[in-house]
């Protein structure tokens, strides 16, 4: 009697891990994340050794210019998801988790312009590591479950740089250091995410156009 009910069970299950593997959200890529990461940690060496004057507008020039790398690695690695897997057909509805992080990310351009108006820039590494980790809480939904815990650590990287008295925009090893660590370790949850459902995965881990034939 056992037998049976131990194999429904196991059906179920098996059921509800399809279920959520088609709604799990693929287009983002964990070699892209991981590049971005090394962006960060590339830029804070940069100016933290003297290569380059230590002005505020060379900082902040710096850190928009790893901003808007990190942008066109993920978006670009979103736009081949979204134009070449055949599973999305370029069905403009499956683009929505993606969205859903953007208002976190405008909020974040808004305080981050602000706070530079007001000469806070002290303040900026805390608020762009918290923001960045409620971005991460946003997607967990439609996202390997490890993710939480990228965000988690960026909430708790942010909360040290925002209270923790000498941590400030002219420690920019702090910044690059923390981004390379959350960005390894997000772009390699979503790297071993990728494995897991047997896809072949191409360039910066996204589909491959061209099908594999296996045997």
């Amino acid at each position: 009697m056992s037998h049976p009910i131990h194999q429904a069970l196991r059906e179920v299950r098996e059921l509800r891990q399809r279920i959520l593997e088609k709604q799990r959200f693929k287009g983002y890529s964990g070699r892209a994340r991981a590049l971005g990461g090394c962006a960060a940690l590339l830029m804070g060496l940069v100016l933290a050794g003297g290569f380059v004057p230590a002005t505020d507008r060379v900082q902040l020039l710096g850190w928009g210019i790893v901003l808007m790398a990190a942008l066109a690695l993920n978006f670009g690695a979103l736009v081949y998801w979204f134009l070449y897997d055949p599973e999305v057909g370029r069905d403009w509805r499956r683009l929505k988790p993606a969205l859903e992080a953007l208002p976190v990310l405008i909020a974040g351009g808004v305080l981050t312009v602000a706070l530079v108006r007001e000469g806070e820039l002290d303040l900026l590494f805390g608020l762009w590591m918290t923001l960045y980790g409620l971005a991460n809480f946003t997607t967990r939904r439609v996202l390997p479950r490890a993710v939480a815990w990228v965000g988690a650590y960026y909430l708790l990287a942010g909360a040290i740089c925002l209270l923790l008295p000498g941590v400030g925009f002219h420690q920019p090893l702090v910044m690059g250091g923390v981004f390379f660590v959350g960005e390894w370790f997000g772009g390699l949850v979503l790297h071993f995410d990728e494995r897991a459902g047997n896809s072949v995965w191409a360039f910066f881990g996204l589909p491959n156009p061209f099908p594999r034939h296996d045997g």
